[in-house]
């Protein structure tokens, strides 16, 4: 009996009473190296671990250039090159303010980094880092961005 009702509830009831999730965009930034390429990683402001720049869609924009404005504002790309394509997505949960988790998906677009710049608008709440996709990959802790990272290798 119990494992009906867990399963009426899982697969009827829960996913009527689930928020759909909101949508963010990412940059992930990557420059070419003799050695295939290199991908750039930013720490978060409040746990200080390690993420891609990220942040809301915004007004007037496409998802490809809010995602760029976020590598800007996050990292300090200034210029960039970038496909209005993402290459990918990824699901988590955000912690607010409140503790309460806010259900995300987040599509990933690439930016080939043309010029990095150290003063930027958060620059003093972040440090970056360039490092491989695969070393990206075991830095990061969402399991879609670990696995777009060890496939990513831009053409």
């Amino acid at each position: 009996m119990q494992q009906l009702l867990h399963k009426i509830w899982s697969q009827t009831f829960q996913p009527m009473l689930s928020r759909p999730r909101r949508l963010q965009v990412a940059a992930l930034c990557y420059r070419r190296d003799k050695s295939g390429c290199e991908v750039l990683l930013i720490t978060s402001r409040d746990t200080g671990r390690w993420v891609v720049p990220k942040g809301w869609p915004m007004e007037g924009k496409s998802s490809a250039e809010s995602a760029a404005q976020e590598a800007w504002e996050e990292a300090g790309v200034r210029c960039g090159r970038f496909e209005e394509t993402p290459v990918g997505r990824f699901e988590y949960d955000k912690r607010l303010n409140n503790g309460a988790l806010e259900p995300l998906e987040t599509l990933v677009y690439a930016i080939e980094v043309q010029e990095l710049r150290d003063d930027f608008p958060e620059a003093h709440e972040r440090t970056r880092k360039w490092v491989s996709p695969k070393d990206a990959a075991e830095m990061v802790r969402e399991p879609q961005l670990q696995d777009l990272l060890r496939g990513f290798s831009p053409s």
